[in-house]
């Protein structure tokens, strides 16, 4: 075949007329600024799972529970709901069988008197500690419901402060004695100041800020432990003020020769103190050595 016969072939354009950029290096890495953002790959579920992670409950393992465990749960809570029952029963003795009783005369202020202690032990010791027992009791109810009991009792206990302090509060006025020099009374005013300000506290807190419920979730478990540490630290200062108040009130009725001759309202008067004593040691063990108010964070199922 004739070579002038054969027609020409195209010539290609150049490579680099398409492609002008250099090559990359085989093995650069691709800087994480110029990539874009990954996709969210979180889940509605596993969001679910973190907030359920992050919440509180006062509810525990009742599956985990042994023998033992349940044997000493109802032991302390049997014992603690005895002792709470009978220091105000045993106060309300006192006051009939040696003290006459009660009344609000301007004959005979002593009745009047007897319901300081009987009211002051009856809302700061038995109101108040199954107020504080609740979150331990109650642990197999909705903590809405546990709240709305823990409100109530310290609204019983709240009239019974409020008019056992006006009851003495006037009994010293009639009889000419000064108003807040003692020890016990020191002790009770603050006790009623920080009962008023936790009540007050908890009520706006925990009951009217339910109705923001997401909106003050935060808040309100940012209040926890403090109001938690407040409550208990009320409980004992009620503590305080009841048994100096016994002692105050056996010293200035009996007088120091008859209470020291073991006499019978003395040795009730002890009774009383010591009962208030036991109140205390279970109240605070069944609340911290027991995890009472130990919120533990569970994780549950997101469906």
């Amino acid at each position: 075949m004739d070579s002038n016969s054969v027609s020409p072939m195209p010539e290609l354009a150049p490579i680099a007329e398409f492609d002008k950029s250099p090559p990359s290096p085989p093995n650069e890495e691709v800087p994480m600024d110029d990539l874009p953002p990954p996709p969210a790959t979180i889940t509605q579920s596993e969001g679910k799972k973190k907030k359920v992670q992050r919440s509180r409950s006062y509810e525990s393992d009742e599956h985990e529970r042994g023998a033992c465990e349940w044997c000493e749960y109802a032991l302390v809570i049997t014992l603690a709901t005895i002792l709470l029952i009978g220091v105000s029963a045993l106060t309300v003795f006192w006051m009939f069988f040696y003290r006459e009783g009660y009344g609000w005369a301007d004959d005979i202020p002593e009745k009047q008197f007897n319901l300081h202690p009987t009211l002051m032990v009856a809302g700061f010791i038995t109101f108040s500690g199954f107020s504080v027992l609740l979150y331990r009791i109650c642990r197999c109810f909705r903590r809405i419901y546990v709240k709305l009991l823990h409100a109530i009792f310290h609204a019983l206990a709240f009239p019974c402060i409020v008019i056992g302090f006006l009851a003495v509060l006037d009994f010293h006025n009639k009889k000419g004695i000064n108003n807040f020099y003692s020890l016990h009374s020191w002790i009770g005013f603050v006790a009623m100041g920080l009962f008023g300000l936790q009540y007050a506290v908890g009520f706006f807190s925990f009951l009217l800020l339910l109705i923001c419920n997401k909106g003050t979730a935060g808040f309100r478990a940012s209040l926890v432990p403090v109001h938690a540490a407040f409550g208990i630290l009320t409980f004992v200062l009620g503590v305080c003020a009841c048994l100096t108040g016994l002692t105050e009130k056996a010293l200035f009725t009996l007088g120091s020769d008859t209470y020291a001759s073991w006499s019978p309202e003395g040795i009730v008067i002890n009774a009383i103190g010591m009962s208030i004593v036991a109140v205390a040691i279970v109240v605070l063990y069944t609340v911290r050595g027991t995890g009472g108010y130990r919120l533990r964070k569970v994780a549950q199922n997101p469906s």
